[in-house]
């Protein structure tokens, strides 16, 4: 059986070993900890000497509650190690290592090791990333290894990490219904499979059905759960200048969080929770560095080569998110710019929910155009994404045109007005890349 092609996004020497590694085992995903177990075991266990684990899962939010939990971490003067994924423009992003991006340099050799060791056994890429993120984590100094979830919980890769010193759980959703399960519940189940016994977890807003999965798995494991609104809280002041959070242990004065939307107080709140239920010795003066937690895709406004075909008061943002629950976010966050219209281009990846995810936007948006780049990794066909605006929605078909099409149909004089480049965090990589974008 041939394997599947990893996508354009795999390129230079670290994407020659990865198509290499890829052809061992021919599944983009099979969710299993056996074949990494194995793999991490001829290696000598990286997983058991890394410093001390943050391990974090959900839906949404994920990756914005990481980059908060790495803000305030560097604030206080530590070094981090981010472990996250996917990756944007390039894989070497899914490594943060003392503060840096790995070199693919560096990445190369440990993957080229890697391939060594694992001597032709079967096994899946994220696992071959996986093993090299923890080879990394643990071969470099660092207070703190922060670990995204790559997919579930209880069977994902990463899940191989036996004693974290806290979990995180963000907002839960309807997404991966093939490998999760089609109800909340059962979704739930396998995120809140990250648990460990006697490990708190902490955890923000969530759905009745969802919270009563959380809770019972954290009973069953004598794990202290921290749920906002109940062990922890956190809101803007009277003036909505700054944020105030409380917990047991006390109360913080914090300025605003410097990812964009009401949304990120939920994740910038579970972030310091989940660092205060770990008992980690995180200095005071760390909790301030939510103003300086930075996400790419997520409500990332671009500067750039695509922001610049734009009429001059017109903005650019671009958000990665891609499904029903990432709708209704970016619906708030339109809800709150209604001081000028805003345009959406939006493409999909195929296996995705284009109607559960266009639902909220439609009533909101000022026109909406369908993409489909060249270089977007499985993208939902332009046709299929109009179809399930109900006609709304226009053919782009492409960034660029569709860009284009919105500066021809106002003109070079045309009143303020936004455009959010969303649905995809494949169709993100590429707006990223054409806007000329790196990472920092």
């Amino acid at each position: 059986m041939k394997a599947p092609a990893l996508g354009p996004e795999f390129v230079g020497r670290t994407g020659q070993i990865l198509e290499r590694l890829n052809r061992l085992y021919p599944a983009l995903i099979d969710l299993s900890l056996t074949r990494l177990e194995t793999l991490l075991g001829r290696l000598g266990h990286p997983e058991r000497h890394m410093p001390p684990v943050v391990h974090v899962a959900g839906t949404n939010g994920k990756g914005s509650t990481c980059a908060f939990m790495r803000a305030v971490a560097e604030a206080a003067g530590w070094r981090v190690h981010v472990l996250t994924s996917p990756h944007l423009v390039h894989v070497t992003e899914r490594f943060r290592i003392a503060g840096q991006i790995v070199s693919e340099h560096e990445l190369a050799a440990v993957l080229e090791e890697i391939e060594q060791v694992n001597a032709g056994a079967p096994i899946t890429v994220f696992e071959v990333l996986t093993a090299a993120g923890f080879m990394l984590s643990a071969r470099h100094p660092a207070e703190l290894t922060i670990v995204e979830v790559g997919l579930g919980g209880r069977c994902d890769a990463t899940n191989v990490i036996q004693r974290p010193a806290a979990c995180a759980i963000t907002a839960i959703s309807m997404d991966h219904e093939a490998f999760l399960g089609d109800t909340l519940g059962a979704i739930a189940g396998e995120k809140a499979g990250i648990i460990k016994h006697g490990v708190p977890v902490a955890t923000g807003r969530q759905p009745a059905e969802v919270m009563e999965v959380i809770a019972r798995t954290a009973r069953a494991q004598a794990a202290p759960l921290w749920r906002r609104d109940h062990e922890w809280f956190i809101a803007p002041t009277a003036q909505g200048t700054a944020l105030r959070y409380r917990d047991a242990h006390g109360t913080l004065e914090l300025p605003l969080p410097g990812l964009r939307g009401a949304h990120q107080i939920d994740n910038a709140g579970l972030a310091i929770a989940t660092l205060r239920a770990s008992t980690l010795p995180v200095p005071a003066q760390g909790w301030a560095g939510i103003a300086q937690a930075r996400w790419p895709a997520r409500m990332q406004r671009l500067s750039g080569h695509l922001a610049a075909l734009l009429p001059a008061r017109w903005e650019l943002w671009l958000d990665g998110g891609h499904n029903p629950g990432a709708g209704e976010v970016l619906a708030q966050v339109m809800d709150e710019w209604a001081d000028r219209p805003t345009h959406l281009v939006i493409g999909m990846k195929q296996t995705k929910d284009a109607t559960g995810f266009l639902a909220p936007l439609l009533p909101r948006a000022a026109s909406i155009q369908a993409v489909a780049e060249e270089g977007q990794h499985l993208a939902q066909p332009v046709a299929d994404i109009v179809a399930a605006s109900g006609g709304r929605a226009t053919a782009g078909p492409t960034l660029h045109a569709a860009l284009s099409h919105l500066v021809a149909g106002a003109g070079a004089d045309a009143p303020p007005a936004r455009v959010i480049i969303c649905g995809s965090l494949y169709l993100a990589g590429v707006a990223l890349q054409r806007d000329g974008w790196r990472p920092d």
